[in-house]
């Protein structure tokens, strides 16, 4: 789905992105992680966290660069104002974690399991992810940008100033979503899920045209 021009038009609210500001973080190359454990002000660079059972974790002002968390049990950890560059996970487990004032550049993760999770302020910079699946998540102030996602799950999601910006989305699923200014406009996507669900989403003339057979079907209209 392409993009076109819409002057004139009222604009959606854009994110409210918090820029994360790092002072000065000590270095930890082979981190010793520990369940419910805080760490603040580290910085961990090319370091191995798989298989660890992580979950509860809460990491603030922390700097993760080349880490890799497959099979890491991230379950309900908690990232504020952190950065996490070319974090590699083939399974990301990090279901009910909490994201505050985050960002994320060219992640790889193949499944990633973020159900239920409350993002506030995270960006996605670039990355190739398989399955990013944020059903029944809350997220307010969130921008995905020049990111390739095989399949976004925002089933039953609640969303609020969300922007994909150049993305390519093989998938995308808002069944039972309630989305409020969630701007898909320069986004390009194979398959929509959820019809009945896109209320709030932001979309071009272009976008429109190519998604009027999915709604006319959806609703019953019979073209003639």
């Amino acid at each position: 789905m392409g993009r076109s021009s819409g002057a004139g038009r009222p604009q959606p609210a854009a994110p409210r992105l918090a820029p994360v500001r790092l002072a000065e973080l000590r270095d930890d190359a082979s981190p010793d992680f520990r369940r419910g454990e805080r760490y603040d002000g580290v910085r961990y660079t090319r370091a191995s966290a798989d298989g660890l059972e992580l979950s509860g974790m809460d990491f603030l002002e922390c700097e993760f660069a080349g880490i890799s968390f497959n099979e890491t049990q991230l379950r309900g950890a908690t990232f504020r104002d952190c950065v996490l560059a070319e974090v590699y996970a083939p399974v990301f487990t990090a279901a009910r974690t909490v994201l505050r004032d985050v960002e994320v550049s060219n992640p790889r993760w193949g499944s990633a399991e973020l159900y239920e999770s409350g993002w506030q302020s995270v960006r996605i910079d670039g990355g190739k992810l398989d399955y990013l699946n944020l059903r029944g998540s809350t997220l307010a102030d969130v921008q995905i940008s020049d990111c390739i996602i095989n399949e976004l799950d925002l089933g039953s999601c609640t969303a609020t100033r969300v922007a994909l910006k150049n993305c390519t989305i093989g998938t995308l699923d808002v069944s039972g979503a309630k989305l409020k200014d969630v701007d898909v406009r320069t986004t390009e996507f194979r398959v929509v899920s959820g019809l009945g669900s896109l209320a709030g989403l932001v979309i071009d003339d272009n976008q429109l045209t190519l998604l009027a057979p999915l709604l006319a079907a959806h609703l019953g209209v019979v073209v003639a």
